[in-house]
């Protein structure tokens, strides 16, 4: 029985991975296409690191993804602490309800109701309406990672710091947030991963003057796959992937500690 789930497992992982792994293959493919491998060659690469306007590209999305997923935590933080201190259970279960309908909202919906209300303010698309459009659908997602730790947090501490003598400000920076911390750190990486992964909403947003990586990636599909964009995808998965495997190994020491 053991042996039939190694070969289930094994059976899911392959069939997640075998797009990247074919993806990283052909990224050093010297014939210039995804059909027939002829060389190993590292011209995509050469190609990648002298195109300039890809790597402004990225350096948008990774300035977008950054003030947004801060912006969005900040926000998060401060609407489930006020969730939080809200006593009334329908209250509560009305403001989750509202919070959750955004979350499960179709992209198309956020992106065209977002498009409406920028044309309507006169507030031109570029880089701001990006960042606001991605601030908009990341928020909820925060709220419901912040205030689940919160709601498991015992409330007599912030009674016990008040009759100590803390202030708001105080209960917060010393009480609430050490112990939300974790919450943020995965809000803020959920946040953040939201906003680079994002295409339908950014593609309705988004200027003329002014593209992500997704939006760049989808108009260069559209002309033909590019071994440039193997080549990108390839350094993007290996950075990620070291990243994660640094955080489990960092935290399987931290546990043995």
């Amino acid at each position: 029985m053991r042996k039939l789930y190694y070969l289930y497992l094994s059976l899911i992982l392959l069939f997640l991975y075998f797009p990247i792994i074919y993806l990283i293959i052909y990224s050093f493919n010297g014939g210039g296409d995804m059909v027939h491998f002829t060389t190993f060659s590292l011209d995509a690469y050469y190609e990648l690191f002298n195109n300039t306007n890809l790597f402004v590209v990225v350096i948008n999305t990774i300035i977008v993804g950054l003030i947004s997923a801060l912006i969005s935590v900040i926000i998060g933080f401060c609407g489930a602490f006020v969730l939080y201190q809200i006593k009334n259970k329908q209250a509560q279960n009305i403001f989750n309800i509202f919070n959750s309908l955004f979350l499960v909202s179709p992209d198309v919906i956020i992106g065209t109701s977002l498009l409406s209300i920028f044309t309507l303010w006169q507030i031109k698309l570029g880089f701001l309406t990006v960042i606001l459009a991605h601030i908009a659908f990341s928020v909820p997602a925060v709220v419901v990672i912040i205030y689940a730790k919160l709601s498991t947090m015992n409330s007599r501490l912030i009674d016990a710091a008040l009759d100590l003598g803390a202030s708001g400000l105080q209960v917060i920076k010393l009480v609430i947030l050490p112990i939300v911390f974790p919450a943020l750190m995965g809000s803020f990486f959920t946040a953040l991963t939201y906003s680079l992964d994002d295409f339908a909403v950014t593609f309705f947003v988004t200027g003329n003057g002014f593209s992500t990586l997704a939006i760049d990636i989808y108009t260069q599909a559209r002309q033909g796959i590019s071994l440039t964009i193997n080549a990108l995808s390839t350094l993007i998965f290996i950075i990620i992937m070291s990243g994660a495997m640094i955080y489990f190994i960092y935290q399987k020491k931290k546990a043995k500690k």
